[in-house]
C-alpha cells in the first residue's frame, strides 16, 4: 500500500499527473471562463426557446452544472443529452452545446450534425478535432479549449467555458464575481487537502484510507448536490478503478433506503455530500436517512461544501471528490489516469471490427 505522505511514493504512483492536475481546478476554471467569454462566432440568444448540452462522460457534465445553476433563473428548458439522438424539440429556435473535449467522441459528432442539419444554434465546445473542423466549416460557435487532458481532468475548462460564452450572448447572468469566489473557495481546499498536507490533517486522505476496501455510495440533495454526487462516483470509477454509486434525496428516500436493511451495509460507506443551501425539508431528511444506512451496517461519513455561491459550492463539493478518488487509487497501487475498459469497448465498436 503506498504511503499518502510519502512525496516520492506519490510521485511514483501517479506517473500521468492527475493529482497535480486536480489541483489545478482553480486556474482551469478561471482560464475556461475567459476562453468562453472570448470566443468568436457566437450564436444569438435572442428567442431561443430551449438548451440543449450534447455529450459523453466527463464532457457532458457541462449540461448538469449549467441545468442545476440556473434551473430557477433561466426561463428556457436545459435538456443534458447523452444519447446519439437529438430530441425531437431541438429545431432553429433551439441553442445546442456540443461538448466534447477531445473533439472525436462519436455521439456528440452525430447530435453536433443533426443539430446543424435541423439549423439549430451551435456550440461546441472542444480542445480540436473532428469537432472542432466541423464547427469551423459550418461557421457555429466554438469555444477552443487546451489539450493535454484527459476529459474528466478538464472539468474547469470545459464547465466554465460553456458558461463564459452562455453569459456572452446573454443568456445566463454575469459569472465573474461567483467564479472569483469559487477560485478562493477552490484554491483553499487545494491548501487543506493537497498532497503536501499530511494524512493526520488532510479530510481528503483521511477519508479516502476510512473508504478502504469498501464500495462508496454517495448521497446528496437533487440539485447542485446531486451534480457533485455523480461526479464522485464517476470519479471512483475512473481513477480508482472500482464500482461506485450515487443517489440524491428526496428520491432515494422513497425506494433506495428500503434496501438498507440490517446487515446489507457492511461492504459499504455512504458518503453524503452537503451544502447550506438544501431545501429545508430534504436538510431535515439527512440524519433520518443516515441513520437507517448506519443501521444497516454501513460506515456513513459527510463532505461539506464551502463558499456561498451555488457555484462555489458546487465546485467545491466536485474538488474534494476528485482528491479523494485519486488519493484512493494512489494508495492502492493503481494508477489513477488510464482508462482501459473504456478504450477496449471504443476499439470493438469501431465499424471494422464489427
Amino acid at each position: 500500500m503506498t504511503s499518502l505522505d510519502d512525496a516520492s511514493a506519490l510521485l511514483a504512483a501517479d506517473p500521468g499527473r492527475m493529482l497535480e492536475i486536480v489541483c489545478v481546478l482553480p486556474s482551469q476554471c478561471r482560464e475556461g471562463y475567459a476562453l468562453g467569454l472570448a470566443s468568436d462566432d457566437l450564436p444569438s440568444a435572442e428567442g431561443v426557446t430551449s438548451v440543449a448540452v450534447c455529450g459523453m462522460g466527463g464532457s457532458a457534465v457541462s449540461g448538469d452544472v449549467i441545468r442545476a445553476l440556473y434551473a430557477d433563473r433561466l426561463h428556457v428548458p436545459v435538456t443534458v443529452v447523452r444519447t446519439p439522438e437529438l430530441p425531437e424539440h431541438c429545431g432553429p429556435h433551439s441553442l445546442v452545446l456540443a461538448s466534447s473535449y477531445s473533439g472525436n467522441t462519436s455521439e456528440a459528432l452525430t447530435l453536433f450534425d443533426e443539430a446543424a442539419r435541423r439549423a439549430c444554434r451551435l456550440i461546441a465546445i472542444t480542445s480540436g478535432g473532428e469537432l472542432a473542423r466541423r464547427a469551423t466549416e459550418v461557421g457555429a460557435g466554438l469555444v477552443r479549449l487546451p489539450t493535454g487532458f484527459m476529459p474528466r481532468a478538464a472539468l474547469g475548462y470545459v464547465s466554465l467555458g460553456a458558461l463564459g460564452a452562455l453569459e456572452s450572448i446573454g443568456l445566463v447572468p454575469a459569472v465573474a464575481s461567483d467564479l472569483e469566489e469559487t477560485v478562493a473557495e477552490l484554491e483553499g481546499e487545494v491548501s487543506r487537502c493537497g498532497p503536501d498536507v499530511p494524512s493526520e490533517s488532510n479530510p481528503a486522505k483521511a477519508l479516502a484510507m476510512r473508504i478502504g476496501d469498501r464500495v462508496p455510495v454517495i448521497w446528496a440533495a437533487e440539485g447542485i448536490g446531486g451534480v457533485a454526487a455523480s461526479r464522485w462516483k464517476t470519479q471512483f470509477n475512473e481513477n480508482a478503478k472500482m464500482p461506485a454509486f450515487w443517489s440524491a434525496l428526496p428520491e432515494l428516500d422513497h425506494n433506495e433506503v428500503v434496501g438498507w436493511s440490517e446487515g446489507r451495509g457492511s461492504q459499504f460507506v455512504v458518503v453524503a455530500l452537503r451544502h447550506p443551501g438544501e431545501h429545508p425539508d430534504v436538510a431535515a431528511r439527512f440524519p433520518l436517512s443516515l441513520d437507517i444506512a448506519r443501521s444497516s451496517g454501513a460506515e456513513v461519513e459527510e463532505v461539506r461544501a464551502s463558499g456561498r455561491s451555488a457555484l462555489a459550492r458546487l465546485f467545491t463539493l466536485a474538488l474534494q471528490g476528485d482528491l479523494v478518488s485519486t488519493y484512493h487509487a494512489i494508495m492502492n497501487g493503481v494508477d489513477p489516469s488510464p482508462i482501459d475498459a473504456i478504450v477496449r469497448l471504443k476499439r470493438a465498436l469501431e465499424p471494422s471490427n464489427r
